[in-house]
């Protein structure tokens, strides 16, 4: 089992590539995604959510600014730039189950 904040930085390294069998791997079967749109909860819908909001952009870059780590948690810090033009400032934080996979996605838009 990796640490959260290794787990964390390989989630947002196939988010960046757009990688859905990447993530894939790293996420539980009951994994439950939450941002300031909507809440979804298993692999399959998570997937689905994720590949909508790839197919919805042209280009997608992740600056990592901070990240932190306590227990099963890992939190980070990015600055977003979507198709060149869009820049949103976002908190990603992840729980992880026991086999070190991803149990929960919190992303906070600010």
């Amino acid at each position: 089992m990796s640490a959260p904040a290794e787990g964390l930085r390989a989630y947002l390294a196939a988010y960046a590539a757009r990688d859905l069998d990447a993530i894939a791997t790293l996420l539980s079967d009951d994994v439950m995604l939450q941002d300031w749109n909507l809440r979804v909860a298993g692999r399959a819908a998570v997937l689905a959510e994720t590949r909508k909001n790839f197919e919805a952009v042209r280009s997608l870059r992740i600056e990592v600014l901070q990240v932190y780590e306590a227990g099963q948690r890992a939190a980070a810090e990015l600055r977003i730039v979507v198709d060149e033009t869009i820049t949103l400032d976002v908190v990603d934080a992840l729980q992880f189950d026991a086999a070190g996979r991803i149990s929960a996605i919190r992303a906070y838009k600010g």
